[in-house]
Parts: C-alpha cells; structure tokens; sequence
C-alpha cells in the first residue's frame, strides 16, 4: 500500500526540518548572551547586584515555563503557523529590547529583566515544535527526529556562547548609531543577530512550512490545524484515551532529569573554585571547555541513541541513562581524607590572597592575632570559612570531577530524548500542543529550581549533602520507572493497532 505520495513525503519533512532550525534558534537566543549579562548589567545599571542576576537568568525559564501550556493550547485549535509566527516575533521584538536597555535614565536592570523573560517566552514554541514533529513523523520516525530536535537544541546551546566570543572582538564601545540611539558593541550585537536570525525564521515559516500529520504507521491524516490541506482522515485511529498514569510519571521524570541537569551545571564553577582553588577567570575558562566538550558529546548521543533505540526500545534506554546519571553523581561524593584549601578572608580587615592547606589550619585565636600586610591585591582562592563544611569534608578530586563529567554528559541526552519519544508515542494520534507544553513546562520549572537548591544546600551543609540528596533523587525517580515500566508502550500497541 502507498502510504503517502512523494511530494507529500518531501513536504512533510521540510516543515519538519523549520521545526529543526525553529529549535536551534531558540536555544541559541538563550546562550548567545549568558557569559556577557553579569557585565552588561553592571555597565548598565550599577545598583544590580549578584542576587539580581540570578533573576534575570532564571526569567527565561520562568517566561517560557508560563508560555509554553498557552502555545500549547493555541496549536491544537489553530494552525501552527500562527503561534510559531507569534512566537518568534516576540523574542526578535525582546532581543532589540535587550540592546535598548541601555537608554532609560533609571531601573535599566529591571528592562534587562523583562527582555530576558520575553526571550523566554517566545522561546515556549519549543511545544509546538515538539508536537507538530511528534503528529507528522510515524512511529518508526519518531526516534530518529526526537533525537535530531534534541540536537539542534544541544547545537544551539554550544555555538550561543561561540557567536558571543566572535561578537567581543567589536569591543565594549563599538559603534553608535545617534540617530536611533542604538550601541553595537560586544553586549548588543549578540541579540541584534538572534533578532536577524528569528526574522529569517519568521520568513522560512511563511515560505516553506505546512501543515502535515500523519497516523503512527505513516498514513496521512486530516489536521484540525491544516485549514483543509490534508485530507484521508482517520479518525477511527484516535478513538482511546491517553494513559494518564504514564503521562504525570514521564512529567515526573522529565522534571528530574532537567533538575539534576540545572544542578550539575549550577554547581561546576563553585565546586571547582572551592576544591581546586581556581581563580574565578579559570573557573569560567576551564569549565567553559568542559561544558563545550560535553554538548559535543551530547550530540553524538543523540546520533547514536537513534539506532540503538531500534534494537532495545526506548524504555531500556531511559533507564540505563538514568543508571548512568546516577553513577556520575555518586562519584562525586567525597571519599578521601584530603580536606581542601581553605581560603583565608576578611582577618582583621585584610585578606589573604592564597589557598593554606588545611592541616596547617590553626586555632581561630591564633587567626586573630596574625599581622598580615594591608597591600594584598590577588583573588583569594579556595574554600571559604563562611562554609563551614570545609573545616571537615574531604575534597572532591578533579579526577571524580572529570569523571563524573563524561557520565553525565553521556546520561543526560539519553534521558532527555528517550522522555520526549516515549511521551509522544503514549499520547499518539491525540492533538499533543496541551501535553507538550505541559512538559516542557515542568523542565523549565525544573531549571528555576535545581539552581536554587543547590545553591543553598551546597553552601550551607557542603558536597556531601548535596550530591546524596541528588542521588536519593535519581533512585526514586528509577523506582517510579520500575513501577510504571509496562506503561510506557505507544498509543497504538496500547490499543491493539500495533505490534510492539
């Protein structure tokens, strides 16, 4: 039997290969200025502070985690093109927002805040993508598209901070345009770019994206979003209800996966400036490597896991990559006897520029009665006396670090590609905008709070404590997949349709 004509087959998979670049660039439009905020905000506006900063990054996810359910809903009634058009046009309008912020008198970093949540915002169309992909690819697509939506979106996140490095070469004055008061400098143009590029995506949407569905076995079906381009419906194929149960577990799961990811990327840069003693510069420096060196992990993963897939399902894979994640995690505990430099600050008004080995650590009365020369000038580094913890937990070794790196950096993409094709297939032939902003809702609230838990459990009770409760984490999160486990199948073989 012909299941779709060869000019529908073309078409379909270059509205999907928009899908691609719609997800690339909204990914991008969230790294392309994550290393120049923290600069640009206290060029701006002098009054901001570090806590504020933690707003405005967390506002993107905030702004896409309130949009996404809202796109959702609107590309289940209404042709997709309207919200991705919608969408998209609100993150260029927030970009050339972000290189105004500079022109208000007063409160700058509060326009800079509603800039970034705009970009956020915009940036919940990654539930329409995620949903026209899962409605116009069958089952046996399904995997390998999830996968390459995956990686545009790791892609994305790599070459952000790329396209911001080429842009610091203008300089921080760069050029000024008086007449329509615009700076383009290293801070400005990174957004103006991802502005030009949103209105490329905008045009290639008009020109070239349509409307597609097809059933689970790659039968073309009519759309209620297709304003009659699709015809041959097969209604009889949506008759069921969607599993529930396994919907809220895969949420549940998608959660954990994007919290223990938000932490792992929170913590590298205090963890390693507290147990290696690194300078903030080699902090940011040599963690930016690491971070580079696992998105290109990230997207071999994604290429490798399409085929895999198809000799041990997707369920075996979630939970293996789940093992992985919590094997990186574990080895992150420390385990030693080696306690770790202990940065000497603020000792009768001075400060001290280097790390002391803690077992020459002496008595705190001793501490008090120390001269110490008032012309220190160098960056201490360290592990502060204001967490108590590193008077008695043993030092993380960079080789646990690196370690845990390469698992993580191998778990993660397995779990976040294995979770969206598993959850694609179980809602089936059902309109999925509502569900898929519901997921990616829940990631994004995830990536609001990883951050914030870790922050304070990790500076407050130290490594120990914080790796454990991640940990205890990851083995509820495998109990629910065991519980849950013969759930997890497509909407079709669910109802007898096919054969798993």
């Amino acid at each position: 039997d012909v299941v779709e004509t060869q000019e529908h087959y073309k078409s379909r998979w270059r509205s999907i290969w928009i899908m691609y670049l719609t997800m690339f660039l909204s990914s991008v439009g969230f790294s392309i200025v994550i290393m120049s905020v923290w600069p640009y905000l206290q060029k701006i506006d002098p009054t901001a502070d570090a806590s504020f900063l933690g707003w405005i990054i967390a506002s993107y996810s905030i702004g896409q985690m309130v949009a996404s359910p809202l796109f959702g809903v609107w590309s289940n009634y209404r042709p997709r093109k309207e919200p991705l058009v919608v969408s998209t046009a609100i993150s260029v309008a927030a970009n050339c927002l972000y290189a105004y912020v500079h022109v208000p008198r007063s409160h700058n970093k509060y326009y800079m805040l509603t800039a970034r949540a705009l970009v956020g915002f915009g940036a919940g169309n990654v539930a329409v993508v995620r949903s026209y992909i899962a409605g116009a690819t069958s089952l046996t697509e399904r995997t390998s598209a999830m996968a390459n939506t995956s990686a545009c979106q790791a892609v994305g996140f790599i070459l952000g901070p790329v396209f911001q490095t080429c842009f610091t070469l203008i300089g921080e004055e760069g050029v000024t345009w008086e007449l329509i008061r615009l700076q383009l400098n290293m801070y400005t143009a990174p957004v103006l770019f991802g502005a030009l590029l949103g209105v490329i995506n905008i045009i290639l949407i008009f020109a070239i994206f349509r409307e597609h569905r097809v059933d689970d076995m790659g039968r073309q079906c009519k759309s209620i979003n297709s304003e009659g381009e699709e015809n041959d419906a097969l209604d009889q194929d949506t008759e069921g209800n969607v599993d529930h149960v396994a919907v809220v577990a895969l949420n549940v799961l998608f959660f954990v996966i994007l919290f223990v990811f938000a932490v792992f990327e929170t913590i590298a840069t205090p963890l390693t400036m507290d147990m290696y003693s690194w300078t903030r510069k080699e902090a940011v420096f040599y963690n930016g490597i690491i971070l580079s060196v696992i998105g290109i992990e990230s997207v071999i993963v994604f290429m490798v896991v399409k085929t895999l897939s198809k000799k041990t399902g997707e369920r075996a894979i979630l939970h293996g990559g789940l093992l992985i994640v919590l094997v990186g995690f574990f080895i992150l505990l420390p385990w030693g006897k080696k306690l770790p430099n202990i940065q000497w600050q603020e000792i009768k008004n001075n400060s001290v520029p280097r790390a002391v080995p803690t077992e020459m650590l002496m008595p705190f009365w001793s501490l008090q009665e120390m001269q110490l020369p008032s012309n220190h000038t160098a960056e201490p580094v360290g592990c502060p006396l204001t967490q108590s913890w590193c008077l008695n937990t043993p030092m993380v070794y960079l080789a646990q670090y690196l370690s845990s790196d390469v698992l993580i950096g191998l778990g993660y993409p397995v779990c976040n590609v294995m979770s969206y094709t598993l959850y694609s297939k179980i809602l089936g032939p059902k309109p999925q905008g509502v569900y898929m902003g519901w997921l990616t809702a829940s990631g994004s609230g995830a990536r609001i709070l990883g951050p914030v838990f870790v922050s304070q459990i990790y500076t407050h009770l130290g490594p120990r404590w914080a790796f454990s409760l991640i940990c205890g984490v990851v083995v509820i999160s495998l109990l629910l997949l065991e519980i849950v486990y013969k759930r997890l199948i497509a909407f079709s073989v669910r109802y007898g349709r096919m054969q798993e």
